[in-house]
């Protein structure tokens, strides 16, 4: 079967199983409960996709505007499937810290998140070992570990993330003063040049995309 196929049935599944786990949250009775399978379904979604993007852009099976036209629109459908989710803990740091919640909930909110983030890593090593695709076969074959994880030195991985970090938070800042129609793309072009220029952005979904790495921290 073609690789990139195989990949969108990948990524469409965990938009899927995402999309699954949300509706069940909706119908549970507490808030808080909610909002923990809510983070955690959309973490879990955000890092299973990022990780089959990584494979299938690590592998070159498309040509680079293809690739960042897939991002693009899984961006799209991440930003219109989250519900509010952050998927990121600086998100939920940051509404703490602005009183927006207890010290308690975003503690567990967090937790949700970095236990997603997790379980994404295993749900795709285990996708990845059936060998659907030729990549899949040849990252199962490599004990699913990457190599040069940084493409430089930690203080360059470092301040490519504080620049992607800030740059995408004064995108969402700045959102609401566009046409409602075009906040969603808008967001989505943001994301697509980010992870083009120095990849995932988040401390959850960093730690959810990387499998073990030769010479990782």
């Amino acid at each position: 079967m073609s690789g990139p196929l195989v990949s969108l049935g990948v990524l469409s599944v965990s938009v899927l199983l995402g999309e699954a786990s949300r509706r069940a949250a909706a119908r549970l009775p507490r808030r808080l409960l909610r909002m923990s399978l809510l983070e955690a379904a959309s973490t879990f979604q955000l890092c299973c996709c990022s990780h089959e993007l990584k494979l299938l852009g690590d592998t070159r099976q498309l040509a680079p505007p293809a690739s960042l036209s897939i991002t693009f629109i899984m961006t799209v459908v991440h930003v219109l499937t989250f519900r509010g989710a952050s998927c990121n803990p600086c998100g939920v740091l940051e509404k703490f810290c602005r009183g927006g919640g207890s010290r308690a909930a975003s503690v567990l909110l967090i937790a949700c998140q970095f236990a997603a983030a997790f379980a994404a890593r295993y749900f795709a090593a285990c996708v990845w070992s059936l060998g659907l695709s030729d990549a899949h076969v040849t990252h199962r074959r490599f004990g699913f570990r990457c190599f040069d994880p940084f493409g430089g030195t930690v203080l360059e991985a470092a301040a490519a993330e504080l620049v992607c970090a800030f740059v995408f938070q004064a995108a969402v800042v700045n959102a609401h003063k566009l046409d409602a129609r075009l906040r969603v793309p808008y967001i989505a072009a943001v994301v697509t040049v980010l992870v083009y220029l120095a990849g995932p952005v988040g401390p959850a979904d960093w730690i959810g995309q990387r499998p073990p790495c030769s010479g990782s921290v």
